[in-house]
């Protein structure tokens, strides 16, 4: 099977659950979830993993027989990347009774609208996971978020770090012109201050598109020593080969959003060789972790052919989580029951990775490293 077929037999297979009848969601020998990703647009592939990474986790417990007897079934929706359909399509995940938590969205302009609108906190519902480090979703706190990851601001702050100690000053950041891009520049800047910095240049561009190109002519004449992208893959590819065939030699970094396959195969390995990406879950490549052993099985095993990478390791590790929640919940729970799950799982280990959650802590981990894109397009520690 080629390999685009088998991504699409992978994304149907885990979206098989949306064409099931409603009445099939209520019954008493399932939990039901659901999760809205970008399954088209420019972050297709991204979403793609993020379900995929969350299927393997659920297919690996229902097969073991469930929690407490019940099979986890996922409803699954495409936004696009578009911030009406997240919303549009969260209220109809919501107003499913049956639904007890919301697992795996993406997108900082995204969830942040679900913030805005009310939509978590009137349906009193968690959100586990999201794909994004976006801090408007974290300050001021809000009770419904339970992260994953890191943010932007932890990333950036690795980041200066590791590009001072490297002698380098001079920066550069390109950056999506949207809530996720400001909070990484936000990010950035902040991280610059405490060292008495500040950016030689930033330049943004429009959300949802690869029009990269007024920011790449500003970027190259400020001659910075290196360049930080906030970006997503395409626009992030886009850059990385125009910025060097216009002659641009700085060192590239983009925060842990992005797929380096992704960005070997649209940017060209010669444009992206050397590449740091900032990561927020442990190497998922070396199975030096017992959960990581155990994901690379579980891949195997329920999503024969599909690839590890850093996306479908993350949501995996999300999915561990929001099963945990859902065990100590008891069965048939509420939304009220899951919430008070999660809050109790403090230091909590899935594996060699630590998540602590409580009544007044939402971000479960502050992980971060730096990997780097090498000569044959493989992700080095």
């Amino acid at each position: 099977m080629a390999p685009t077929t088998r991504r699409r037999s992978l994304l149907l297979a885990a979206a098989a659950t949306t064409l099931a009848p409603r009445a099939a969601f209520a019954a008493a020998d399932t939990l039901t979830i659901a999760q809205v990703a970008p399954l088209s647009g420019v972050l297709a592939t991204t979403g793609q993993q993020m379900v995929l990474g969350g299927k393997v986790c659920f297919d690996a417990v229902n097969a073991r027989g469930g929690v407490h007897g019940a099979q986890i079934r996922t409803l699954v929706a495409d936004d696009g990347y578009k911030v009406a359909d997240t919303l549009r399509l969260t209220r109809e995940m919501v107003a499913r009774p049956e639904v007890v938590a919301l697992f795996g969205f993406a997108g900082s302009a995204n969830v942040g609208k679900l913030l805005e609108e009310d939509v978590l906190a009137t349906a009193g519902i968690a959100l586990v996971a999201p794909y994004t480090g976006g801090e408007l979703l974290r300050n001021p706190f809000n009770p419904w978020i339970f992260h994953l990851r890191a943010g932007y601001a932890d990333e950036a702050e690795h980041i200066v770090e590791q590009l001072n100690t490297m002698g380098i000053t001079r920066m550069a950041l390109l950056y999506q012109d949207d809530a996720f891009g400001k909070s990484g520049l936000d990010g950035v800047e902040a991280a610059l201050r405490r060292r008495g910095q500040k950016l030689v240049v930033s330049a943004g561009y429009p959300r949802n598109t690869g029009d990269v190109a007024d920011a790449v002519r500003r970027i190259v004449a400020a001659q910075p020593q290196s360049v930080i992208m906030i970006a997503v893959n395409k626009p992030a590819a886009a850059f990385a080969r125009q910025y060097r065939a216009a002659g641009g030699g700085a060192q590239l970094f983009n925060i842990s959003v992005v797929d380096p396959a992704e960005l070997v195969k649209l940017g060209g390995i010669e444009n992206v060789r050397g590449l740091g990406i900032s990561q927020v879950v442990p190497y998922p490549y070396r199975p030096s972790l017992p959960v990581v052993r155990e994901f690379q099985a579980a891949l195997k095993k329920h999503a024969p052919g599909a690839e590890v990478n850093y996306t479908n390791f993350e949501e995996y590790l999300g999915a561990k989580v929001l099963v945990e929640a859902l065990r100590r919940a008891g069965p048939k729970p509420s939304r009220a029951q899951v919430i008070a799950a999660l809050e109790s799982l403090r230091s909590f280990d899935l594996g060699g990775v630590t998540v602590s959650y409580g009544p007044k802590e939402r971000v479960g981990s502050r992980y971060v490293e730096v990997t780097v894109i090498g000569g044959e397009g493989k992700l080095l520690k």
